[in-house]
C-alpha cells in the first residue's frame, strides 16, 4: 500500500491570501490574471470565462450510454484494481474518463468515501471536459495533452476549493492519440511529490495493454523491431520510454513527433529526419524497415535525443510491479551499445506537399554524447499514406467546426474561414461576397456583385486585390465557373490555365510570381449563393490534388453554413433595430422645463427593449421614462412599442408616477395572460422608472418598478443615488409602487439609465456605480456632452445588453410669469378674480389674450364653486402658452356634454372647450386642478 511522508508538496501560496485564492477572487471580479498563477492555470480561467462558465455551477452533463466495453475500459480495470488497493484506506479517488472528458471508471481508497460525496465525484457518466466543469484535473490534461497538477483555489468551480489532483492523458503507444486520462482527487493535505511518479506509472501500465489490443499486424511489426533492436546501427545509447522522453515537450512538439513520424514511413524507406522543438532541441527520428515472420512488411520509427539518458531512479523503476500490467517490452530496457549512429548524403523526399529531409545509410556523423531512444510508432506505408491524410484532413475539419462560426459577423466568419485554411490546406485565401449578403441579404447578382472581403496568407505581399474593392470575374475564370456549376474548380497549375491567364493578364502574370495552384469553391449554404473562396499555393509548395478539391469543397460548405447564419443573424438584427429605433422618440417635444440628451445603444450580440420618453405635461411639467423590456430580438422591440405608447397615454392622463407604474404592471400582466400556450421562456417583463419635473416648483415626483435608481447632479457637483423604493418589475403584481417627491435647485441634472450601463458579466455593479459617479460630478457639462461621456467612460467596450441614457439638466419657472389667488367658495367673489387676472393679464402685455381668459377663468371659477368643495385656489402662469389652473379639494370629475336649448347651464366646459388651446383634468392627493391653456400666437 502507498504512504507517503513528510511535509506534502507546495501549495504554490494558495492559501495564504496572496496567491491562487486571492488571484481567482480577483479574476472573478473582472480582473486579469495575475502574474502569480501557473500559465496553464491562468489561460484555462481565460477560457472558461470566454465560455461564460459560473464558478457556482454544480450540475454537469451526464451520459447513460457510454461504451462500458471501451478499449480504454479494458485496459484501466487491473490497473484500477492494482491502484486501489495501494491506496487503501485513504481518500483517494481514482477514475479514468475517455477523450471526451467521461468518466467511466471510479475507485476509491476508502470504499466508505463513496457514500459521503455527491453523485458528480462517484458515479461514473459524468463529463468533466474543460467547457461544461471549468479548470479541473480531467478537463485540464486534454486541453494541455500532458500530466497537470491543479490545487485548491487553481479549480475553476467552488465545489472543488477543498480537493487537488493530478491528470496524465493515456495514449494509443502505436497511434500516438489519446484514448482517456487517468486522474487521482484527494484532499489538499494528501497531497506529495511522488504522486507524479505513481500517476505515471500507471498510465504506462494502462497504454501498454492498450498496446496489447493491437491488431496482429501491429503486433507483428513490433515483435519484429524488438527481435532484431541488438542488430540495429545505432550508437551507444540507453533505450527509455517516450514519456520520458517527453517529460519536457509542449503538447505541440509531441504532436509534431506524431506526424513526422507517420511522413517518414510513409516515405517507405531507410531515413531520418531531424525535428526542431519548440524549446530548442532537436530529436532525430529514425525509420528502419521491418519484416515479421510472417511476412509482414513496414517500418518502425524510433525516437533519439542526443545526450545521457535519465538517471532519476524514481523515473527508471518500471511499472510491472503492478497486477494487470504485462512485461514490458525490451523497447523500454536498457541495450547493450552496438556501433555509431549512421546517417548519409541528405536527400528531399516530398511528403504532403512539404519538403522532408532524409538521410540514407552511407555517411557517418559520430554522437557526441550517448544518446537516448525511444519506439515512436510501427506501421505500413501505404496505410501512413492514407492515414496521415485522413488525420490531416479530420484534423482540419475538426479545427474548422471550433474555428468558423465563433461570431455571427459576416466579415469575421469569412475570415475564419481563411484563417483555418492557411497554412493547413493552402498558402494564401480570398474570399468575395456581395455587399448584400454583408449587409444581411440575399444577392440579386450573386455572380456580378462581389467585393473583395478577406485576404489571407502566409505573405503580406501577395499582390491580390485589396478587401473593399469590387471584383469582376470574366466568364473563362475558375471563380465563375464554380459559381455557374455549383463546384469546386481545381487549376493545379495556374501557368496553363487559359480562363485565368486571360481575365487580367497584367494582374494575373504579376500574381504568377507568387502563387502556383487554385482551387476555387463556390459559397453556398441552403440554396443561397454566397460567394467565392479562392484558395491558392504558393510555388514552393506542391500543387493541389484532387483529394485537396474534395477537402476545400467541404471546408467551404461547413464554412458557409456558417456565414449563412451570420447573414440571416445580421438581417434579423438589422430589422430589429430598424423596428427599435421607429417606436423610440424621433424628436424630442419642445418645452422649456429641462434641457434634454439622450442616447440609444444597441447591444452587439442582439437588440433588447429598452426605451426612454420625454412627455410634456399640464402645467408646465415635464414626464422623463425610461424603461426596459426583459429578452432580446423582436418580441421585445415589439413589447417595447406597446408598453411605451401606453406608459405614455397614463402619463397624459395626468397620473401620478406610482398611479402609471400600476396601470402599467396591469398592462404586463395581461399581456402575459394573452397567450396562454406560451411557456416559461416567453414571459414578459419589464423595468421602469418614471419622473416628473415641476419647474413652478422646482420638484421632483418619481417611482420605479425593479429599474435602477436615477443618478442627481445637483448644482455644485454633489452626486447622488437619491433612496428611491424599487418596486418589483412590472408584471409581477400583488405590491404596491412608492413614489418620493425631491427638491431640485434650478441647474440640477437628472441621469436616468437602463441596466446594461452598469451591470456586465466581467465587471463590479458596485465599482461601476463609483466610476459613473466621478464622471457625472461636472455640473457645468451640457446634457449632450454628459452623454457622450457616461458612453464613453462609463458603459461596457463590447455591451451585451441594450443601453437607454437620458439626461435633464432642470430650469425655472421664473416667479414673475405665476400669479395665483386663494379664495372661498364664494359666488360674489368671481368678478375680483376676473378683475385681479385682467391686471395680471395687462402687466404681461397679454391684452389681446385677456377676452378669452377671462371667459375660461369665469367658467372655471363658477364650475369650482358650485359643484366642488373647499377652499378654490386660481393660479396662472404665463409661459409657451396661457395656463388658467383652477383647484379645490372635490374629486368630482368634470364631463364636457352638449346642453339641450331648453336647459339653463352645461354649457360652461364646452365654452372652455371651444376657446382654449387644450383643457384638462388632473388629480391631488386632495383635490384636483382643471385647466385650460390659451394659445398666444395671435398675441
Amino acid at each position: 500500500m502507498v504512504r507517503f511522508g513528510g511535509a506534502p508538496a507546495s501549495t504554490g501560496r494558495a492559501t495564504d491570501g496572496t496567491g491562487p485564492v486571492r488571484s481567482r477572487e480577483r479574476f472573478l471580479e473582472g480582473g486579469p490574471v495575475e502574474a502569480g498563477v501557473r500559465a496553464p492555470i491562468s489561460d484555462s480561467w481565460q477560457r472558461c470565462r470566454s465560455l461564460g462558465l459560473s464558478p457556482d455551477q454544480s450540475d454537469l452533463p451526464f451520459l447513460e450510454d457510454f461504451d462500458t466495453d471501451a478499449r480504454i475500459i479494458r485496459a484501466a480495470v487491473p490497473v484500477l484494481d492494482r491502484l486501489q488497493y495501494s491506496f487503501a484506506g485513504s481518500q483517494m479517488n481514482i477514475c479514468v474518463a475517455d477523450a471526451r472528458g467521461t468518466v467511466l471508471l471510479r475507485r476509491f481508497g476508502e470504499p466508505s468515501l463513496a457514500r459521503s460525496l455527491p453523485a458528480i465525484q462517484r458515479v461514473p457518466g459524468f463529463v468533466f471536459a474543460e467547457q461544461v466543469a471549468g479548470t479541473n484535473g480531467v478537463g485540464l490534461a486534454l486541453a494541455e495533452r500532458q500530466l497537470i497538477r491543479v490545487y485548491g483555489a487553481e479549480h475553476f468551480a467552488e465545489r472543488s476549493q477543498g480537493s487537488a489532483c493530478r491528470a496524465l492523458p493515456v495514449r494509443d503507444p502505436l497511434s500516438g492519440r489519446i484514448e482517456g486520462v487517468l486522474c487521482f482527487g484527494y484532499p489538499r493535505s494528501f497531497d506529495h511529490p511522488a504522486l507524479a511518479t505513481v500517476i505515471r506509472k500507471a498510465a504506462r501500465a494502462i497504454e501498454r495493454r492498450l498496446l496489447s489490443q493491437s491488431s496482429a499486424r501491429e503486433r507483428a511489426l513490433l515483435r519484429a523491431y524488438l527481435d532484431t533492436e541488438a542488430e540495429a546501427a545505432v550508437g551507444r545509447h540507453h533505450t527509455v520510454g517516450l514519456d520520458e522522453l517527453a517529460l519536457g515537450q509542449h503538447p505541440h512538439d509531441r504532436a509534431l513527433l506524431m506526424e513526422r513520424a507517420t511522413e517518414l514511413i510513409s516515405c517507405a524507406q531507410r531515413a531520418a529526419v531531424h525535428v526542431a522543438l519548440s524549446g530548442g532541441e532537436c530529436i532525430t527520428l529514425l525509420s528502419r524497415p521491418m519484416t515479421s515472420a510472417t511476412g509482414v512488411q513496414g517500418l518502425a520509427i524510433e525516437a533519439v535525443l542526443p545526450g545521457p539518458a535519465p538517471r532519476n531512479p524514481l523515473i527508471a523503476r518500471q511499472i510491472e510491479e503492478l497486477p494487470g500490467s504485462p512485461a514490458e517490452p525490451a523497447a523500454y530496457r536498457d541495450v547493450p551499445p552496438s556501433g555509431s549512429l549512421a546517417t548519409g548524403a541528405l536527400g528531399q523526399v516530398a511528403v504532403g506537399g512539404k519538403g522532408v529531409t532524409v538521410v540514407g545509410a552511407g555517411d557517418t556523423h559520430p554522437a557526441p554524447a550517448p544518446p537516448s531512444r525511444a519506439l515512436l510508432l510501427v506501421g505500413t506505408p501505404e496505410v501512413a499514406r492514407h492515414a496521415l491524410a485522413a488525420r490531416r484532413r479530420l484534423e482540419l475539419l475538426s479545427e474548422a467546426s471550433t474555428r468558423i462560426g465563433t461570431t455571427l459577423d459576416v466579415r469575421r466568419t469569412a475570415q475564419e474561414l481563411a484563417e483555418t485554411a492557411v497554412p493547413q490546406l493552402a498558402d494564401y485565401v480570398t474570399i468575395d461576397l456581395p455587399e448584400a449578403v454583408l449587409r444581411g441579404e440575399e444577392s440579386s447578382d450573386p455572380h456580378g456583385d462581389l467585393c473583395r472581403t478577406v485576404v489571407h496568407g502566409v505573405h503580406d505581399d501577395c499582390p491580390f486585390h485589396p478587401v473593399g474593392k469590387q471584383v469582376d470575374y470574366g466568364p473563362t475564370t475558375p471563380q465563375l465557373r464554380c459559381l455557374t456549376s455549383g463546384e469546386a474548380v481545381l487549376e493545379p497549375d495556374l501557368k496553363v490555365a487559359a480562363g485565368w491567364l486571360a481575365h487580367d493578364p497584367e494582374h494575373t502574370q504579376e500574381l504568377l510570381a507568387h502563387v502556383s495552384s487554385l482551387i476555387t469553391v463556390p459559397l453556398v449554404a441552403r440554396g443561397v449563393v454566397l460567394g467565392v473562396a479562392a484558395f491558392y499555393r504558393g510555388q514552393d509548395t506542391a500543387p493541389f490534388g484532387d483529394d485537396d478539391r474534395s477537402l476545400a469543397q467541404e471546408l467551404a460548405t461547413r464554412a458557409a453554413l456558417s456565414i449563412d447564419n451570420a447573414r440571416r443573424y445580421t438581417r434579423e438584427r438589422t430589422m430589429v433595430l430598424a423596428l427599435q429605433r421607429s417606436l423610440l422618440p424621433q424628436g424630442l417635444p419642445d418645452q422649456d422645463a429641462v434641457e434634454v440628451a439622450h442616447r440609444y445603444l444597441p447591444a452587439e450580440s442582439d437588440v433588447g427593449g429598452d426605451w426612454y420618453d420625454v412627455i410634456p405635461l399640464s402645467g408646465t411639467r415635464i414626464g422623463l421614462m425610461v424603461g426596459d423590456v426583459v429578452g432580446h430580438g423582436m418580441l421585445s422591440a415589439a413589447t417595447m412599442g406597446r408598453l411605451r405608447t401606453a406608459a405614455r397615454s397614463f402619463a397624459e392622463l395626468d397620473f401620478a408616477p406610482d398611479e402609471v407604474l400600476t396601470h402599467l404592471d396591469n398592462l404586463v400582466g395581461r399581456l402575459d395572460r394573452e397567450d396562454p400556450a406560451a411557456d416559461e421562456a416567453d414571459i414578459i417583463g419589464a423595468t421602469c422608472l418614471y419622473a416628473i419635473y415641476d419647474p413652478t416648483t422646482q420638484r421632483c415626483t418619481m417611482a420605479r418598478a425593479g429599474h435602477p435608481p436615477p443618478a442627481l447632479v445637483r448644482p455644485d457637483g454633489t452626486v447622488s443615488f437619491p433612496e428611491l423604493p424599487a418596486g418589483p418589475p412590472l408584471g409581477l403584481g400583488g405590491l404596491p409602487f412608492e413614489a418620493v417627491e425631491l427638491d431640485l435647485p434650478e441647474g440640477s441634472q437628472l441621469v436616468l439609465y437602463t441596466d446594461g450601463l452598469i451591470e456586465d458579466r466581467y465587471r463590479d455593479v458596485d465599482g461601476v456605480l463609483d466610476q459613473l459617479r466621478k464622471v457625472l460630478a461636472h455640473p457645468e457639462r451640457t446634457p449632450e456632452e454628459t452623454c457622450q461621456v457616461v458612453l464613453n467612460s462609463v458603459a461596457p467596450t463590447h455591451p451585451a445588453d441594450d443601453i437607454a441614457l437620458l439626461v435633464a439638466r432642470t430650469h425655472a419657472l421664473h416667479p414673475d410669469r405665476i400669479a395665483s389667488w386663494d379664495l372661498r367658495p364664494d359666488p360674489a367673489l368671481v368678478s375680483e378674480v376676473r378683475a385681479r387676472a385682467m391686471r395680471q393679464l395687462a402687466d404681461w402685455g397679454l391684452d389681446e389674450a385677456a377676452f378669452a381668459a377671462e371667459l375660461m377663468l369665469s367658467e372655471l371659477v363658477t364650475n369650482a364653486i358650485r359643484h366642488g368643495s373647499g377652499p378654490i385656489r386660481v393660479r396662472l402662469l404665463h409661459h409657451r402658452t396661457l395656463i388658467c389652473e383652477v383647484s379645490d379639494t372635490s374629486n368630482t370629475a368634470p364631463h364636457l356634454r352638449r346642453a339641450a336649448s331648453t336647459d339653463e347651464g352645461g354649457r360652461g366646459l364646452f365654452l372652455v372647450a371651444q376657446l382654449a388651446q387644450s383643457w384638462g383634468t388632473r388629480y391631488l392627493p386632495q383635490g384636483k386642478v382643471i385647466w385650460a391653456e390659451c394659445g398666444l400666437d395671435a398675441v
